[in-house]
């Protein structure tokens, strides 16, 4: 074996691809880049875009882990709230307070889907509360005090997915109401 006699084994090496050599090569006039703008050229990647059309990506819609097809909205009373209606004689200390004497009262302006107790202020009276969620610590003031909770839970169905809620006779003669009070 010579060192002039070396070479490469079969495949071993390849010529690059040479562009822009005439019509015949396979590879001349737009060299294997296609037509002209803005991708003709090097180094452009335009994923997800479409012109001045919205985005596919933008017209799809949100979805995550957000679900709030479960989720309860609750009523917030505070003991503060309820000493204050307590003390200017709105409810009975004496009876048991649920969600209804309590929105009589006007302390909470709707049930929503139960009435929810936090601390914030002192509560001094004894009271016996149904109320569907408290905090640890609004529990420990009322049981302080000497009252108890008895949790009742309200059931609300889901809606369907795209159903709205249906409406009752009373429901649009309270919103007739409430639109002509305004008007005046």
């Amino acid at each position: 074996m010579k060192l002039n006699e070396l070479k490469n084994n079969e495949g071993a090496r390849q010529d690059r691809t040479r562009v822009g050599r005439g019509i015949g090569s396979g590879k001349g006039k737009t060299c294997g880049s296609g037509q002209k703008g803005q991708k003709a050229r090097s180094g452009v990647a335009i994923n997800g875009f479409e012109g001045g059309q919205m985005p596919i990506y933008m017209r799809m819609p949100k979805s995550g882990f957000n679900n709030t097809r479960f989720t309860r909205n609750y009523a917030e009373l505070t003991t503060g709230k309820l000493q204050a209606a307590i003390d200017a004689k709105q409810i009975d200390a004496k009876k048991a307070i649920d969600g209804d004497i309590l929105l009589k009262a006007g302390v909470i302006s709707r049930k929503r889907d139960g009435v929810k107790l936090l601390t914030k202020g002192e509560l001094k009276a004894k009271v016996e509360l149904k109320i569907a969620k408290a905090t640890k610590s609004a529990q420990e003031a009322v049981e302080k005090a000497g009252g108890k909770i008895d949790f009742v839970e309200t059931i609300v169905a889901p809606l369907e997915k795209g159903k709205k809620k249906e409406k009752t006779k009373e429901d649009r003669k309270a919103k007739k109401a409430k639109s002509a009070k305004k008007s005046k």
